[in-house]
């Protein structure tokens, strides 16, 4: 048992608006040449925010619209950007007014995109768990509706309108590999796979620099961590959510680590054969297969790449080091 549904994910479908629906997924040829093994990316990067959250908010606001018991006219999240900038979008479209906290250090392209979206910004603290705080604060003291990534069931369950197209491909995967951060595609993806098709495996990844959901899962317990040193800002928490990490402990096979070197590696291979210039935690997927070949040899797997929100400056200096 977790806490989504199956069948709330397939009414996700109807509240999400089209531009974030039916993103590319396809055989990639050059990268399964040379890993020796079949990779399907699924690119959720085109769209208005460049990442597949816009999937979750559209959910959120749908929900919130319906809910006739929730009196909120407003919402607040905490973001490393991505997620801030799909709930700025989706609040726009329906002119709800959204505020973002987000930490000090946010990446500056995310930050910026978000106000064009139209969020009223507040910064706070050094990383996300003190934006969290901030944001738990403010919704509490103003009656705002807060949007917490992954807690709120309604980001898991739009995210996991990404397993209902992938199995719509006309061949079988082996395994999906996800980029885990909070949990919410992880979790979504995790639960259609699991109640339509049980024989493929979900792996989740994070960076060593940032494994607090990793040690988690492992210990079956939630492992708080300190700080957080990777560049992959956009899976960076350090403490994990014990709900998400219940639904995560039965929905996920498997969660590896891998090294900073290869997130970079992987965002070049994507790159120089596939053509697309993705963010570093989008590239936690190749960045596995890098680590595992063995693994994956002959295997037929869907890598998520779940954004593109990064500096040309940024990814011209990781690529090129």
């Amino acid at each position: 048992m977790t806490r989504l549904d199956l069948n709330r994910i397939r009414d996700a479908v109807s509240y999400i608006s089209p531009e974030f629906l039916n993103s590319p997924q396809y055989l990639c040829m050059p990268l399964s040449d040379i890993f020796d093994c079949e990779i399907v990316l699924k690119v959720e990067t085109m769209n208005p925010v460049r990442s597949f959250k816009g999937r979750g908010t559209d959910t959120v606001i749908a929900r919130l619209l319906q809910d006739k018991h929730n009196p909120a006219q407003s919402v607040v999240c905490a973001s490393a950007g991505n997620l801030g900038q799909a709930l700025a979008y989706s609040g726009n479209r329906h002119n709800i007014p959204v505020t973002i906290v987000a930490a000090m250090t946010v990446n500056p392209l995310k930050l910026e995109r978000m106000k064009a979206f139209g969020a009223t910004i507040q910064l706070v603290g050094q990383d996300i768990e003190d934006a969290r705080i901030a944001a738990r604060e403010i919704a509490q003291a103003e009656g705002v509706h807060l949007v917490e990534d992954s807690l709120d069931i309604a980001t898991c369950e739009g995210a996991g309108t990404i397993g209902l197209e992938l199995l719509e491909l006309p061949e079988k995967l082996d395994a999906v590999l996800i980029a885990l951060g909070g949990g919410a595609m992880a979790s979504g993806i995790g639960q259609v796979m699991k109640s339509l098709a049980p024989e493929v495996e979900i792996i989740a990844i994070q960076p060593e620099e940032a494994p607090a959901m990793t040690l988690s899962w492992r210990k079956r317990e939630v492992v708080n961590t300190e700080t957080t040193n990777t560049i992959a800002d956009g899976v960076a928490g350090r403490f994990p959510i014990p709900e998400v990490l219940e639904d995560i402990l039965t929905l996920v096979d498997d969660v590896v680590l891998v090294r900073e070197r290869s997130i970079i590696e992987g965002m070049r291979f994507l790159y120089q054969h596939a053509g697309l210039i993705v963010e570093p935690s989008a590239a936690l997927g190749i960045a596995t297969i890098l680590e595992n070949k063995d693994r994956f040899q002959g295997k037929r797997v869907a890598t998520i790449l779940c954004g593109s929100n990064v500096t040309l400056d940024d990814f011209e200096n990781w690529v090129s080091s």
